[in-house]
């Protein structure tokens, strides 16, 4: 409030840049197109690496084989896979959302290996005694056990996610969030920068008290 320049703006120059842009439609749009490409590329992240993290973590010798795969892909930076994309695939939607994909992947199949490998191995061998269904085993047996794991790996994963949807709309879109915020550096409009930041913000706050917080409290009553 006492600088209150171009560099760095007043709380309410910033709101009132915030008001104006849901106002005429244009944070509400990008913002809009960023959550679809967040939700497809987060859901197809989510399942692939929960099927893939579950299988490395029953199986030594597939885990043995791709350990190696998995870690490469851990460490590889972020803009390298994106580019690579782009280059490969061309400047298009699915090269955008694969990019997130293959670098949202890895995490979560480490996260959910973990899990299964914690997973408490009397209570299977008891399954196994009663001979109950696969289906059953894994409904009532593993899956609370591996909840708290697969919450690590999506709020992990959303943070993760928003951040390399903004590269990705950065470098090769000509819509969403990321590219709104490409074109404000470009004309140095800090406010702007500042009020998408806001709408960021809000909508993940809404995601974690509106949708996780419910999921993680239903998910946990058997335990009282």
């Amino acid at each position: 409030m006492l600088v209150n320049n171009a560099v760095l703006p007043a709380p309410a120059q910033v709101f009132w840049v915030f008001i104006e842009a849901v106002q005429s439609g244009q944070l509400p749009h990008h913002l809009g197109i960023t959550l679809c490409r967040l939700i497809v590329s987060f859901i197809v992240a989510m399942t692939l690496g929960i099927i893939i993290g579950y299988s490395l973590g029953r199986s030594a010798t597939a885990n043995r084989f791709f350990d190696h795969w998995v870690i490469i892909f851990l460490n590889i930076p972020a803009l390298v896979t994106i580019i690579l994309c782009y280059v490969w695939f061309g400047l298009n939607e699915m090269a955008a959302l694969l990019a997130v994909v293959i670098n949202k992947l890895p995490n979560v199949i480490v996260i959910i290996r973990e899990g299964v490998r914690a997973l408490d191995q009397e209570l299977l061998a008891m399954a196994t005694c009663y001979r109950l269904r696969r289906w059953v085993v894994f409904r009532h047996v593993i899956l609370p056990q591996l909840h708290p794991f697969i919450m690590t790996a999506t709020r992990s994963g959303l943070s993760l996610t928003w951040k390399i949807i903004l590269v990705v709309e950065l470098l090769g879109r000509s819509d969403g969030v990321g590219f709104q915020l490409h074109t404000f550096f470009q004309l140095f409009d800090v406010a702007s920068i500042l009020a998408y930041t806001i709408a960021f913000v809000v909508v993940v706050q809404l995601l974690e008290w509106g949708v996780l917080r419910p999921l993680d409290r239903r998910s946990v009553k058997w335990r009282r």
